[in-house]
């Protein structure tokens, strides 16, 4: 286990993130999972950074202010907390996340004071998130057990048995097995899914039209000028780093006002400490005119009411259905997680890297090149077993690229 650990915080340090000597590091991790965020601030020093800065999290104390504090402490963006996230992000820092939670921390919360947190952390993000979404500085997202967290995947456990079986799974995922070569392992997984991402490039869909069982069938434009993008990623200096690990998807963005019909999550969503089961989207002109779930629907609601671009789509991620994380047959209650085991669509921003040259393109460039924009991006599940995805080329083909839930080009 301890190999297993130490081989897995090298991989995120070295291969997520790519850091380079004298870089600073900016860690996020909660509190629980402090032994291991110690394990990759000491892989991080290995490898000469400057200095490894912490920013913990607590989930007690998150639910306690949003349950107890008053209605100020979320309607007032706080000075210092952007001057920390801006500073850093613009001398080019690297950002780890430790993406650990328990999936209902927030159940009960009202939905208004989830949206204001949103639109007060926004402004105290606003620099450092268009920075992230243009890839300008290296970031990496990974998970760690948490004991509220793995007692939701595997209820019939005892919590020291559900830990170690999310360990299990998490190393699984991210190819780690404690031989000391998960890094050439994720070297050949990123060259499969650049030259499937190649591909796609070189056909140049005009629109992608969904179907599936559940009631999909949607049909997604995509802008003239755009461009597939891997799990890799490279800063404007040339320093490549891998944003998710795990990751196995492929993905682009949509035209904003270019989508049309109806889709059905295929997976349960946890969005800001709530879970959403059994979404379902009536998309008009890029609009989602109505919005459905079982279960959550006012933590849905709330979530398409950010702002006015929360209510269109800013991301078509390919996934096939035979995926590692899909083949355990495991929910993770993470999107992390479960977003890499299915095609999925997230509503909200665009990623800039997503059309050609978007990265060094201002917001009204952006706009007119039909990228969305919103203080959200929120990732939710669509792929299916019996998914298919039917490609249109600009000249009127039409090609196969997923069939019975896996790729078929």
């Amino acid at each position: 286990m301890e190999e297993k650990l130490r081989e897995y915080a090298h991989l995120l340090v070295s291969v997520g993130l790519n850091l380079q000597k004298d870089q600073t590091l900016i860690l996020s991790s909660p509190v629980e999972c402090a032994p291991f965020a110690r394990l990759c601030a000491s892989a991080a020093y290995d490898l000469g950074v400057r200095e490894v800065v912490m920013n913990w999290s607590d989930d007690y104390m998150t639910r306690e202010k949003f349950l107890r504090a008053q209605d100020a402490a979320f309607e007032t963006p706080r000075a210092w907390r952007k001057t920390f996230l801006t500073d850093y992000a613009e001398q080019g820092a690297a950002y780890l996340a430790i993406a650990a939670e328990d999936p209902e921390t927030l159940l009960g919360v009202s939905p208004e004071r989830l949206v204001a947190a949103q639109r007060t952390g926004a402004v105290e993000r606003e620099t450092f998130d268009r920075l992230q979404m243009a890839n300008a500085f290296p970031w990496c997202v990974a998970g760690v057990p948490l004991a509220a967290w793995a007692r939701k995947v595997f209820p019939d456990k005892s919590e020291s048995d559900a830990v170690a079986a999310l360990w299990d799974a998490i190393f699984m995922t991210v190819r780690v097995t404690g031989d000391g070569k998960a890094e050439a392992r994720w070297r050949e997984h990123i060259a499969l899914l650049s030259a499937r991402k190649q591909k796609l490039n070189e056909l140049h869909f005009k629109r992608l039209h969904y179907t599936n069982s559940l009631g999909t069938d949607l049909t997604v434009e995509l802008p003239d000028d755009h461009l597939w993008a891997a799990g890799n990623a490279e800063t404007p200096a040339g320093i490549g780093f891998i944003a998710n690990l795990p990751t196995e998807e492929i993905f682009t963005a949509p035209r904003k006002t270019g989508i049309n019909g109806v889709v059905c999550a295929s997976l349960p969503l946890v969005e800001n400490g709530s879970i959403i089961e059994n979404i379902r989207f009536t998309v008009k002109d890029g609009r989602i005119v109505e919005a459905a779930a079982s279960r959550g629907g006012d933590i849905l609601d709330a979530a398409l009411s950010v702002d006015d671009g929360a209510r269109y789509f800013g991301e078509v991620a390919l996934v096939p259905y035979d995926s590692p994380i899909r083949r355990s047959g495991l929910l993770f209650y993470n999107t992390l997680y479960d977003e890499n085991a299915s095609c999925h669509l997230a509503f909200g921003e665009a990623y800039p890297e997503c059309i050609v040259g978007g990265e060094r393109m201002t917001r009204e460039e952006l706009d007119a090149h039909g990228l969305n924009h919103s203080l959200t991006h929120v990732d939710f599940m669509v792929g299916t077993a019996d998914l298919s995805i039917t490609g249109t080329t600009h000249d009127g083909r039409e090609l196969a690229v997923f069939r019975n839930g896996n790729f078929a080009l």
